[in-house]
Parts: C-alpha cells; structure tokens; sequence
C-alpha cells in the first residue's frame, strides 16, 4: 500500500505536494519521493524514510514547476530497496515520470514482455517500474501526443496489466496522466480549486490530502478511467477500459485508509462506525446477558468502531492505552522479531480502566496476531478480571495480491484454524469476528453506493483471478525468512 498524489498548478507545486504527503504518511513510512516538471525541465528528489527526513529545505528549493507528483511508500514483496523508492523515470519516450500504489500479479510475464518485445530494461525489482515501461512503450508507438494518443496508451496498460493499481504520472510536454485499474481496487480521488480565475486540479489515493492543500473533492477517478490535465490547467477524462464489477479492496475502510476520508462516495469514519454498530448487534445476539464493564480500542483505526460497540452494548467506553506517536504502524513493520519489539513501544495500558474489570478490547482487525496476544496479556497484567477481543473485520485468512503486503497463508494466525483455536493462541477468554456480509453492508452503507468489493483476504476470492503458481511464488518473497535473507544480503 502506498500514497499517490499529483497537482497541476500555476505556481510551483513542491510544497503542497509535501503536505499533501505528509497527510498520506500512514500509507506508507519506508521511503518517499517528489517530482516536478517545469517546461522541458525535470527535477526528481526522493529516499529511504518518512517525509519529513527524506526533504529538506536545499531539496525542496530544487523541485521547480508547476506540474508534479508525490509517493510515500509501503514496502511490498520485491520493492524494498533503496533503489526502489519512486516516482520512477524513464527518458523515452517525452520523458516520463511515474507513481504507483497497488500491486501488478502478472509482474514476471510483463516483464519479459518489456524487455524481449518492447526492447525496454528494466533495473529493479519493482513492479511500478514494469508499469512505467509498459505505459511508455504504449505512448511510444502513439503517433503524437495528445490526450486522445496518451488515452489509447491507458487502454494499453488495462490491456497488459493485471492487478489493482492507481497511477500518478507527469508526462513532458503534456501534463499530468493518472488513472485506474478497471476494477476500481485501488481508490484514487480528483479534486478542483480556482485561483485567480484559472482552475487547477489534484489527484490522491485520498480525499484528505485534497483537503489540506485547499482543492475541493469532485469526484473518485471511475475504474479503467483515465484523466489528463495538461500544463495549462485543461481537464480531459475517458474511460479507457471495457466496463467490469467495481470492486474497491475492502482493507482500505477496515484499517488503511484515514478516517476523514472520502473514498468511492464513502466515508471512511461513517463506515467504520457502522463496523461498530454490527459488531456490537453480533455480541448481543451472541450473549444477551454478557458481563462486559468496559469497552476499550486498541488505538486508532478502531476507535469508531469501539465507540458504537459500546453505545449498543450500553456499557462504559474508555481510552484503555496511550499510544507512541513516534513508532511506526506494527502491521507494516519488516519482520516478525521487530513487530513484536513495537508492540510494546507503542502502547501502553492505563491500570485504572482494566484493575477488576471485565474489558472488550476493539480492533480493527487480526493479521497475524502477533499485537493482539500481546495486548490480551498487557490487559490482564494491568488487572482484568477478563478480557475479551473483538475484531471489526472477518479472519484474515487469505493473502492480499493487491498491493497490500499480507504475510503468506501459513502466516496468518486464522489460516486452517476455526475461532476458538485462534482464541486459545491469543489467550483471550472470548473471541469475537465480525461477519463477512455484516461488514460488506456496513461499508456500503444504507444508500448500498458499493455493490461488490474486493474481500479476497477473507473468503479468497480474487476478481482478477491467480495463475495456479502465484502464491508458491509470493511465498518465496513475502514470508518473514524470505525478507530476512533479502535484507541480510
């Protein structure tokens, strides 16, 4: 998972694609990059860490123009080097510069593909930059450049790429490109602001990165869309893809997402509430006379959620831990040892709100369970008489392919394991899952603006479908020991 956005102004755009950033951070802390294009001129500054350490004030005066686009990145299976940090550039053709957030799961094809038939190399391990090439390869045999040669383009990337995937790219000489894949997986919103008169434009992952940067939410990029805006400020859309199910990755209104976003007509903070309010229905009609005293979040992304669980359950909502704010998110940490090691520098417990009590410990959801045992025993250290753990989301029992780097099957504490032995490895005295059809309706929302999501990490139904060797295959990169060699060489 990654950040993404992309302004064209009419003054230099360097420092609100800082903020805008900055906002993003949560989608990714490994490394981050700027580029700017101004006139034929382009200026690329990024590394390894967050925002704040990779710019400075030197870097920023450097990135000039009016035209750019910003990255913040999570590190997925194959792109965890320094080498990797985008956006990624290519010289031909015009001179390209791109961005990517989601996951290509036909990178090994495509990328024989470039070099043996498009006669394109390609340096890192990174799938972005198997993107980028195929997207310069489709505007290179284009007659032109145009809106309409870098549309045809598109439709030749949805054609070869498979996968979820949102892009941000600067093309020299024309302006800023993005788009969609054509399932809509990963979200991408367009925003508008006028000054002076003259309209410039916006695209992020988020809406909240639209928001700090003063441009107004217009609308979410339509899946297999793509949009142009050219240097001076021009709108041009298309759909470049044949129509197919809109499938947004549920993950994102679970966990990745903020909450004051707005994605796919959908508020992340009203869908998480809703989360709560199933869940705390589910706990009802499980024991009607439960002895809960104290709902307590494990901070932040389930906060919504554990507010509304305790509002239907009628029982006491308290702020059980205080949480570092200068530790990285657990769920993207690079290895198990470390994750472990964070738990424990991330959060710790107020004795008052757990000494005699039984308390409801809320998250958003249970990965590999590695933060959720230790927590159960941080609750009963600190004194509950017993704790119980609910999840707002289903067991995660499959691998996301879609840009979201989960551990392979064997490594996901709810893979061949029903409740109650997950519930005895994290020493709970009660497991509670949301259900699958439950969550699908709280994201969706009375109004149902989605009709079918991307759920594959709970019922292992890939929209794109998986070649029969794809997960031997991403076993071999995403495991622990996999990525422990890899940093070890």
């Amino acid at each position: 998972m990654c950040g993404i956005i992309g302004i064209v102004g009419h003054n230099d755009v360097a420092a609100q694609l800082y903020d805008g950033l900055t906002v993003l951070q949560h989608r990714g802390q490994d490394a981050a990059g700027i580029a700017t294009a101004k006139g034929t001129r382009l200026r690329v500054h990024k590394g390894n860490g967050l925002v704040r350490d990779v710019f400075d004030q030197a870097s920023m005066q450097l990135l000039q123009g009016n035209l750019g686009i910003g990255h913040c990145r999570y590190p997925t299976a194959g792109s965890e080097g320094h080498d990797e940090a985008q956006p990624f550039y290519v010289n031909s053709p015009y001179g390209i510069v791109l961005a990517h957030n989601g996951n290509l799961i036909n990178t090994e094809a495509l990328r024989d593909e470039v070099f043996a038939e498009d006669r394109r190399n390609v340096n890192t391990e990174s799938d972005s930059e198997v993107l980028l090439n195929v997207f310069a390869h489709e505007l290179d045999t284009r007659k032109g450049l145009t809106p309409e040669t870098v549309f045809t383009a598109i439709e030749g990337v949805h054609r070869r790429c498979e996968g979820g995937y949102a892009v941000v790219a600067a093309v020299l000489g024309l302006g800023l490109v993005a788009f969609r894949d054509p399932n809509g997986i990963r979200p991408l919103v367009l925003g508008k602001r006028t000054r002076d008169g003259r309209d410039e434009y916006a695209v992020a992952s988020e809406s909240v990165a639209l928001d700090l940067t003063g441009f107004q939410r217009v609308r979410d990029v339509r899946p297999g869309e793509g949009i142009v805006i050219t240097g001076e400020g021009e709108l041009h859309e298309r759909a470049c893809a044949e129509p197919r199910p809109h499938t947004p990755c549920i993950f994102e209104y679970v966990y990745f997402a903020r909450p004051d976003s707005m994605m796919d007509d959908v508020s992340v903070h009203k869908a998480r509430m809703r989360m709560g309010q199933k869940l705390g229905e589910k706990i009802l009609r499980l024991r009607p006379d439960h002895d809960i005293d104290t709902v307590i979040p494990i901070p932040d992304s389930s906060r919504d959620a554990a507010l509304e669980v305790a509002n239907v359950l009628g029982v006491k909502y308290r702020e059980g831990f205080i949480k570092n704010r200068y530790v990285g998110r657990t769920f993207i940490m690079p290895g198990q040892g470390e994750r472990a090691k964070s738990v424990r520098r991330k959060l710790n417990p107020i004795p008052l709100e757990f000494r005699n009590r039984v308390v409801l410990l809320v998250d958003d959801s249970i990965v590999r369970g590695t933060t959720s045992q230790q927590i159960v025993q941080m609750a009963r250290e600190a004194g509950a008489r017993k704790v119980y753990l609910a999840s707002a989301a289903p067991p995660v029992r499959h691998p996301n392919i879609y840009g979201i780097d989960m551990p392979t099957r064997e490594e996901l504490i709810a893979y061949n394991r029903d409740e109650k032995e997950v519930e005895a490895i994290l020493g709970c005295d009660w497991l509670i899952y949301q259900d699958l059809e439950d969550l699908k309706e709280a994201v969706s929302g009375p109004k149902q603006r989605i009709a079918q999501f991307d759920s594959s990490c709970f019922n292992g139904e890939y929209v794109t479908g998986t070649a029969e060797d794809y997960f031997e295959r991403i076993k071999h990169l995403r495991s622990d020991e996999a990525k422990r060699q890899r940093r070890a060489s």
